[in-house]
C-alpha cells in the first residue's frame, strides 16, 4: 500500500514539474538554433522548428489567423521566460486560428515551438525592422502572476476595511 502511495505521489511530482513543450515536439526542435541566429539570418532557418518564449507586446486578429508579437526572453530549466530585463530582440508568430485578445493579453507571457518561416517588416519610429515570422506547432500560456501591491503580513492590527472604507 505504501509503494502504491508512494508511486501515485511521484507521478504526480514529475507532472507538476514537467517542460513545457511536450517531449514529442521537443525532440523534433533544433536546439542549436539561438534566437540570436534566427534574428540574424530568418530565411536561413526555414522549415526548423524552435523553442523560443517571452512576454507578449501586441496581439492583433486578422484574417490568416492570430499574429503575436513577443518580446523574446531566456528560458529557464522547465522552459518559461525569465523575468529579466534583457531579450535579444522580439519575433511574431502567426497562429493559424483566432485567439482571444484578452485571454493572450499583453505582458503575459508564452512558451512555443514554432517553425521559422522568414521575417515579417514592421516599421518603427526609426524605420523598418525584420521580425522574425513563425508558426506555432505548440503554445504554453503561463499564468499570470499575482502580487499584492503593499504586504499585509507585517502589520498586525491592519483592517481591510479601514476606516475610510466603513460605510455609516
Amino acid at each position: 500500500m505504501r509503494m502504491i502511495v508512494f508511486l501515485a505521489g511521484l507521478a504526480l511530482f514529475a507532472q507538476g514539474c514537467a517542460y513545457a513543450i511536450s517531449s514529442d515536439m521537443a525532440r523534433k526542435a533544433d536546439k542549436s538554433i539561438s534566437f540570436k541566429m534566427v534574428l540574424a539570418e530568418p530565411d536561413t532557418f526555414k522549415g526548423k522548428i524552435v523553442i523560443l518564449g517571452g512576454a507578449i507586446a501586441q496581439i492583433k486578429n486578422g484574417k490568416q489567423g492570430t499574429l503575436i508579437e513577443v518580446v523574446q526572453k531566456e528560458l529557464d530549466y522547465w522552459g518559461k521566460p525569465r523575468r529579466t530585463e534583457r531579450s535579444g530582440g522580439r519575433f511574431i508568430l502567426l497562429h493559424p486560428r483566432y485567439l482571444d485578445v484578452l485571454v493572450y493579453a499583453p505582458g503575459r507571457e508564452l512558451t512555443a515551438a514554432a517553425e521559422v518561416t522568414g521575417a515579417e517588416e514592421k516599421s518603427l519610429s526609426n524605420g523598418e525592422y525584420a521580425y522574425p515570422l513563425l508558426i506555432p506547432k505548440e503554445m504554453k500560456l503561463w499564468e499570470k502572476e499575482r502580487y499584492q501591491s503593499q504586504p499585509r503580513w507585517w502589520d498586525p492590527l491592519y483592517d481591510p476595511s479601514g476606516p475610510e472604507r466603513r460605510e455609516l
